[in-house]
């Protein structure tokens, strides 16, 4: 009887500690797997499995990756794909790495405008861009003469566009690279009257070079794996990424669509490879007993530096402005009156108004169900107590995402979800559809975002709340959450952007009734309605900036209550 008992003490305990955590976790990571099960690793096999079946469905083997391969115009495409890849990727770098160099070490005025303006392109759709230089420098524009017969239609448009597009993605890495130099390092090179030549050389350059190899790769798979600018101002210069929306598009072959796509996702997983090899080398340069740089004033680099950041900051808000200017262009350029009408899409479009506002609800829903999932989901994988094998594998899935080009996972969806067998072929076409895609697309960026500050969480506060009991769903909302506060903000923020301004990841499976802003923009610019086509985007940049506006006014009022125990 009393070993009976006893037993059934035990039982009552174990079910309690399973109930209050254990269980809480075991049903969230459970859930979480099957979201990237269905989501992530189905379509991306319904993908592999496309690529050989022919158009009637029936297996072929590699007979399409040899047709593929045979043809000069789709070696052609792969050509002129690395070209773009490596001129943009060199060309950024190089341009942002001046920028930030300026931003992190000189004391030059107005540095809080520069870092505004140098990250402002992040906020426009990469249509935008494209549509101003065909203001700029197309048939009609107004500095074609500058291009001396040239035509910007073509590689050098695609250049122009993408690195104005990726401009800012390389300046947030070089710009975090830079700032976590030791200055220690320069205090011993102006001990041993080290030329400044050979102190950049010597200490500057091998401090970020990790950075500096991070952002090679970030906008090289940025610029392959891009779709809009090329869409819109390639004319015959054909990419990987166009051929695509060709094969798919176009002619109906769903089967080539899968190769190219198989092809597109190759270059984008050896780069996300890389990456993932220069973050784990990047560790431990910049550890406790580290002093930060601060820069000392020199007139003449400070100087140079500001006329440079000038410089680059003029080009920026010329195409942005180029852009606006455009929109308010009664008849480019026959009739040069501003005027409002662009934006009255109910005249210019039969979608009207709707897909502005079918954006601004697949933006809204992408950030507060994203936000939800994707942190959640990191704190399960990095502070459940439990069922480690389990949350390893969900770290490694959860990185899949960002080695995946957008038009990939889309072309991926239509194959997995786009059958009458899969009974969740009933999102098909609806908002829910284009959410999860979204948030499946952005999730990698916010799962890494969110791990690094629970990381900065004590492993204290978790064994002191198991010693008094408390179970862990409370110690999340009691203390986790509030204490990342920010970086929940910074997710939101993150996701609604980038549901705002995505084409790639959408292109494919929008329906008359949830087609996004973005879309419409490359809709009405093949019609040649460029006016109407440069509002939209417009529209798009503004409620961009808008929400970037309200999630910095939204962190100051909440931070202050939530984060004042970083300012004691």
């Amino acid at each position: 009887m009393i070993l009976s008992n006893a037993t059934a003490a035990t039982s009552s305990r174990w079910w309690q500690r399973i109930s209050r955590d254990n269980l809480i976790l075991g049903v969230t990571l459970t859930a979480l797997l099957l979201f990237m099960w269905l989501f992530i690793l189905m379509p991306l096999w319904a993908m592999l499995v496309k690529s050989v079946q022919n158009r009637a469905g029936e297996y072929v083997g590699l007979a399409n990756f040899a047709t593929y391969f045979s043809s000069n115009a789709l070696w052609q495409s792969m050509g002129n794909t690395f070209t773009v890849g490596v001129l943009v990727t060199v060309v950024v770098s190089t341009l942002a790495f001046g920028y930030a160099y300026a931003l992190s070490r000189s004391c030059m005025p107005m540095k809080g405008l520069f870092q505004v303006l140098g990250s402002a392109p992040i906020l426009a759709p990469s249509l935008l861009p494209a549509i101003s230089l065909i203001f700029l420098f197309g048939n009609q524009g107004i500095f074609k003469s500058w291009l001396g017969g040239e035509s910007v239609y073509g590689l050098m448009g695609i250049s122009l566009g993408l690195i104005f597009w990726t401009f800012p993605h390389a300046l947030m890495i070089l710009n975090t690279s830079l700032r976590t130099s030791d200055a220690r390092l320069y205090e011993a090179a102006r001990a041993l009257k080290t030329p400044g030549w050979k102190t950049f050389l010597v200490v500057t350059l091998p401090a970020a070079k990790y950075g500096l190899i991070s952002t090679l790769i970030v906008v090289f798979t940025l610029v392959v794996c891009d779709f809009g600018v090329p869409k819109v101002i390639g004319g015959s210069y054909n990419v990987l990424a166009t051929d695509i929306f060709k094969q798919v598009v176009g002619q109906q072959n769903f089967a080539m669509g899968a190769v190219t796509s198989l092809l597109l996702l190759l270059p984008a997983a050896l780069a996300f490879i890389a990456d993932r090899w220069v973050q784990i080398k990047q560790k431990n340069l910049f550890d406790t007993r580290s002093v930060a740089y601060v820069p000392s004033p020199n007139r003449v680099r400070d100087s140079l530096c500001f006329l440079y950041c000038l410089t680059v900051c003029g080009a920026i808000v010329l195409v942005l402005g180029m852009a606006v200017y455009g929109s308010l262009v009664t008849f480019w350029p026959w009739n040069k009156v501003l005027t409002l009408n662009n934006y009255n899409f109910a005249e210019m479009s039969t979608y009207g108004w709707s897909p502005y506002f079918n954006s601004l609800i697949l933006a809204t829903f992408t950030a507060l169900i994203g936000t939800v999932v994707i942190f959640l989901g990191a704190y399960g994988i990095e502070k459940g107590r439990a069922f480690a094998p389990v949350r390893q594998l969900m770290q490694m899935l959860s990185v899949v995402p960002m080695a995946v080009p957008g038009m990939v996972l889309g072309l991926g969806y239509i194959f997995y979800f786009n059958d009458a067998a899969n009974p969740l072929s009933v999102l098909y076409g609806t908002m829910a559809f284009l959410v999860v895609n979204t948030i499946v697309h952005y999730y990698t960026v916010g799962h890494m975002t969110a791990l690094t500050a629970l990381k900065q969480l004590p492993g204290e506060i978790e064994a002191t709340a198991a010693s008094i009991k408390l179970p862990q769903y409370r110690l999340l909302f009691k203390v986790t959450l509030p204490v990342c506060l920010p970086a929940v903000l910074d997710i939101a923020s993150y996701l609604f952007i980038n549901a705002l301004t995505t084409t790639s990841a959408v292109v494919f499976l929008y329906s008359t009734d949830t087609i996004p802003a973005s879309v419409s923009v490359l809709n009405m610019d093949d019609a040649g309605q460029t006016g109407a086509a440069a509002a939209m985007a417009v529209m798009i940049m503004g409620s961009a900036a808008g929400a970037k506006v309200v999630h910095l006014v939204t962190e100051r009022l909440l931070t202050k209550r939530t984060q004042a125990w970083r300012k004691r």
